[in-house]
């Protein structure tokens, strides 16, 4: 008699969750080919199918969905009890998986990160950047790294002591030609490199100064949703851009770019590593967030 093993139901749930075996498969660290066979290996052991597939879709079967609505919380508590396990190891080992915005990763790998590695060597760290805020607990992740004011409710959060600022900033062509904007509402008069969020609606560009704070709905001639293609089109004077500080700080510095409304982005909150409340986290979890306040505390 055919019984499935404890990494043909991590498949199982990987797939349900992704939508997606190509998605399940990288996030398993095997091949699409694998995964598939797995997947019907278990699903001739049952006798139903688990999956309706067609070329661009999966979806659960009414079998498949009560099979993981079972498997999914006994599943959840084989993990549990083998992380609670792994919690008395007296070296840390395994996988962190951490979730974070890219700006959020380039600013955690050096201090953060590598020092981590360096120190625990026998543990391997998966950083997975995206835009859009993913639930890390149902994602599969241990970490994530966000805005303070991004962190859900019900998560712990460690402060990385690293406050952040924004930054309008205009080639020296641009601003030759344009000239400098006084107040926010001014950028309404000044062409604008627009900004697309992960959920697909138009940023709107926050400034604040003593108490009084003003949203902008720019307006420009080009609309992107990565920080490095609209830091090209600012360089080449196609209009004004607004990035995270860190993003544009060298070109600042070398004159590459001009800041202006600099009065109206003060510092806000910086990022946090935040994590679910669990009883027995790994060793090596508990070392990371342990470097995490250390270095933040510095």
């Amino acid at each position: 008699m055919y019984r499935p093993g404890l990494n043909d139901l991590d498949a199982v749930v990987a797939i349900a969750r992704k939508a997606s075996f190509r998605a399940a498969a990288l996030e398993l660290g095997m091949s699409t080919t694998a995964l598939s066979n797995a997947v019907g290996k278990l699903e001739a052991g049952l006798g139903v199918r688990l999956f309706n597939r067609t070329t661009r879709s999966v979806s659960l079967t009414d079998a498949g969905r009560l099979f993981i609505e079972q498997v999914g919380p006994a599943l959840q508590d084989i993990h549990g009890a083998m992380e609670a396990v792994r919690s008395q190891q007296a070296t840390p080992s395994g996988t962190l998986r951490i979730n974070a915005f890219a700006l959020a990763a380039r600013e955690i790998l050096s201090p953060l990160v590598l020092e981590f590695l360096r120190r625990y060597p026998q543990v391997h760290v998966d950083l997975v950047t995206e835009g859009r805020l993913v639930d890390i607990v149902a994602e599969g992740f241990d970490l994530g790294v966000r805005g303070a004011d991004l962190v859900p409710n019900d998560m712990i959060a460690v402060s990385l002591g690293r406050p952040q600022r924004y930054a309008v900033v205009g080639s020296p062509a641009y601003i030759e030609k344009h000239g400098k904007p006084q107040v926010p509402p001014d950028l309404l008069h000044h062409p604008c490199i627009r900004v697309r969020l992960p959920n697909g609606t138009l940023y709107r560009w926050e400034f604040e100064k003593d108490g009084q704070t003003a949203l902008i709905a720019v307006n420009g001639p080009i609309t992107l949703d990565e920080a490095s293609l609209a830091r090209t089109a600012a360089l080449e004077g196609l209009g004004l851009g607004f990035f995270m500080e860190q993003n544009v700080r060298a070109d600042i510095e070398a004159g590459r770019l001009i800041r202006v409304l600099e009065d109206w982005t003060p510092p806000f909150g910086g990022l946090c590593l935040y994590y679910p409340g669990r009883r027995n986290p790994s060793a090596a979890l508990k070392a990371f967030i342990g470097l995490a306040r250390e270095l933040s505390a510095a």
